[in-house]
């Protein structure tokens, strides 16, 4: 049996991400990048949130994976290198080891040592795969090693996580995805436009979650810029910003605070609010148009019947 082997291609700046974390604070409107929603607590958090009624995403493209696999096969296998970016707990990807007939995997994600568990369950059930996990942050820019050869890859990223992106900085990203196929395909989720009544509960959870999810990133900013949150002095809102086409996250002071980390502080009146997250949602045929700008010459398409999710693979 192959063991997965595990490489870390960048570390952890404490000092860069504590100077990222203050510069957005200190913005005009305070902005944090939605990746430190992740912590070890925040990740738990989101994975409840999956299982809510109201989150959609995340069943609906598991029913399109499960009515469409054959036909996604036929267009995309057999596959030789399945690149899964932001794998987790890799599951999503093991789906396709089968029906693609995958003889290679290589999950990314930011820490490799996250992967170690997963990777190694993976092996045991499939012995004479080859893996790789590999510790990297491409939410700036996606750019593989060269251990991984120059022959052809099957990029795969799924659960909507392109709508973080601005559609120009999307643009941007699907351009890098392009490139690093090698003449292989990319195949994405998108989530779609669909009615607000449906979108906001999908963030804003009577349960709560969501909200916890959000204020939880507090914490995290205190673990690593020595601020001095107090969750209680904020609340999740957000809301459909139809001119834009995105949920926006945003938490807003419930008071006025004082927030001070070593070396200055910010105050924050009622009401101001700190921008977390966008996720933005497209049109399909909009979509393939960003697609094709990008480089990709071939599209393939599949829904649900209620138009409300795509997966598209795109072929370079």
């Amino acid at each position: 049996m192959n063991s997965p082997r595990l490489i870390q291609i960048a570390h952890d700046d404490p000092a860069a991400i504590r100077d990222e974390l203050l510069a957005g604070l200190a913005a005009p409107t305070a902005t944090i990048s939605p990746k430190y929603l992740y912590d070890a607590l925040g990740s738990r958090l989101f994975s409840a949130i999956t299982e809510l009624p109201e989150y959609y995403p995340t069943r609906t493209e598991a029913a399109i994976f499960t009515e469409k696999m054959q036909s996604m096969a036929e267009a995309l296998g057999p596959v030789a290198t399945l690149v899964d970016l932001g794998a987790g707990n890799c599951e999503k990807a093991a789906r396709l080891f089968d029906p693609f007939q995958v003889q290679r995997y290589v999950a990314i994600d930011i820490s490799a040592d996250y992967l170690r568990e997963s990777l190694e369950n993976l092996q045991r059930q499939h012995p004479a795969m080859d893996m790789l996990g590999m510790g990297l942050d491409f939410s700036s820019t996606l750019r593989l090693p060269a251990e991984l050869g120059d022959a052809p890859r099957t990029l795969f990223y799924p659960g909507s996580s392109i709508g973080n992106f601005t559609p120009e900085d999307a643009l941007v990203f699907l351009r890098q995805a392009h490139a690093a196929c090698q003449g292989g395909a990319l195949l994405i989720g998108v989530d779609l436009v669909k009615p607000i009544a449906i979108l906001e509960p999908a963030y804003d959870d009577p349960l709560g979650v969501t909200a916890a999810f959000n204020r939880n990133m507090l914490r995290h900013l205190n673990q690593l810029a020595g601020t001095n949150f107090n969750i209680a002095d904020w609340r999740h809102v957000a809301f459909f910003n139809a001119a834009a086409s995105r949920i926006e996250m945003h938490l807003e002071a419930v008071r006025d605070v004082l927030v001070s980390w070593p070396g200055s502080e910010r105050r924050f009146a009622t009401g101001e609010r700190m921008h977390t997250e966008n996720s933005y949602k497209w049109r399909a045929d909009d979509f393939a148009a960003l697609l094709q700008s990008a480089g990709f010459t071939r599209l393939e398409r599949w829904t649900d019947d209620n138009q409300w999710f795509a997966v598209f693979a795109a072929f370079s």
